[in-house]
C-alpha cells in the first residue's frame, strides 16, 4: 500500500508541477466570443424554468423542426446585441390560473441574471411576450 500511495504522491506532485507551469505561461490575451445562438439558449433554459411557463413560443419554422423531435433551446426568443448589451424578447405560453404579472416579472429576472453570469453581456432589457395559454387537465 505504501508503495501505491508514494506512486500516488508522485503522480499527483508531476500534475502540481504541470497546473503550475500552465498557469505561469499564460500572459497572453485573446478573444472570447459567443454565438447569438447561444446567448438565446441561455435565455430560453432560464424562461423554461420559471414555474406558470409552459413553453416558449417559436415561429412557424420552429413549430415545424420541434414536431420532428429535434429540441431548439433557442425558440420563442428573439435578441439584439449590440456592443456587450442585450435586449431580449421573450415569447412564452403560461398556465391557466398563474398570475401574468408574476410569471412575467420572474421570467425577467431569471433571463437577466442568467445571461449576465453567464455571458457577462450586460442584459439592458426582458420583454417578456405572452402569446397563450396552456389549460393543464
Amino acid at each position: 500500500m505504501q508503495e501505491n500511495l508514494g506512486l500516488l504522491q508522485i503522480v499527483t506532485e508531476r500534475k502540481s508541477n504541470r497546473l503550475e507551469k500552465m498557469s505561469e505561461n499564460v500572459d497572453f490575451k485573446g478573444d472570447v466570443k459567443i454565438s447569438d445562438s447561444v446567448v438565446a439558449s441561455i435565455a430560453g433554459l432560464a424562461a423554461s424554468e420559471i414555474q406558470g411557463v409552459d413553453s416558449l413560443s417559436g415561429n412557424l419554422t420552429n413549430e415545424i423542426v420541434a414536431k420532428f423531435g429535434i429540441r431548439n433551446n433557442s425558440k420563442g426568443v428573439k435578441l439584439e446585441i449590440d456592443n456587450g448589451s442585450v435586449v431580449a424578447d421573450i415569447f412564452v405560453n403560461v398556465i391557466y390560473g398563474y398570475a401574468i404579472p408574476e410569471v412575467s416579472a420572474k421570467v425577467q429576472e431569471k433571463v437577466k441574471q442568467a445571461i449576465e453570469s453567464m455571458t457577462g453581456l450586460s442584459v439592458i432589457g426582458v420583454n417578456v411576450r405572452v402569446v397563450g395559454i396552456t389549460v393543464k387537465v
